[in-house]
């Protein structure tokens, strides 16, 4: 009997989440309500309030719990090879669209964004360490990190904008080459 209360539970804050994120691509975030959201996730107010405080609480939660997700998920593709990490990062955030759309839309705070940037230019920044042999300190590996992460950034972004048109496997390609390029800029550095 708990397992269908877990599972119930489970679906019902998938369906919030959705649902905000869904709102958020249309309006800005102190403009959405709690019974607009109840409304497009076909729950009532005290279903909504039985998990949330307000729709500032479920951003943060929704927040937390995305970081939580792809950091592990990051954690465990630190020693894939480069295909690999792509193909799986690229799948999640498929899987995961509607949570990106609002990562990436323009009538939120941003702040998700800003935490996947530092998630991804974290594990760039130890991938270029191992890779060159360099000290995490080092200027230069602080900079290619960077700039592997925010490209990284800009082109989920833009596909997720574009609503994922493209196919999973081109976006792992484009991946592929621009990081070999950049891979190779940092060995003539």
């Amino acid at each position: 009997m708990e397992k269908k209360a877990d599972r119930r539970t489970l679906k019902t804050k998938k369906a919030i989440c959705d649902a905000f994120a869904e709102l958020l691509t249309e309006k800005d975030l102190h403009k959405i309500t709690v019974q607009e959201i109840a409304d497009k996730a076909d729950i009532n107010r005290v279903t909504f309030y039985k998990h949330y405080l307000d729709v500032y609480d479920l951003y943060d939660k929704v927040e937390e719990e995305v970081l939580i997700e792809l950091g592990l998920l990051i954690l465990q593709l630190n020693e894939q090879r480069d295909a690999a990490f792509y193909s799986c990062l690229i799948e999640y955030i498929f899987e995961h669209k509607s949570i990106f759309k609002m990562m990436f839309s323009p009538n939120g705070t941003n702040r998700l964004r800003d935490k996947f940037g530092k998630l991804m230019e974290g594990i760039f920044r130890t991938l270029i360490c191992e890779q060159q042999e360099l000290a995490p300190s080092d200027e230069t590996v602080g900079y290619f990190s960077c700039y592997r992460a925010q490209g990284c950034i800009a082109l989920v972004e833009k596909w997720v904008r574009n609503d994922l048109a493209d196919t999973k496997d081109n976006i792992i390609q484009v991946f592929m080459k621009l990081d070999q390029n950049t891979a190779k800029l940092m060995v003539k550095a």
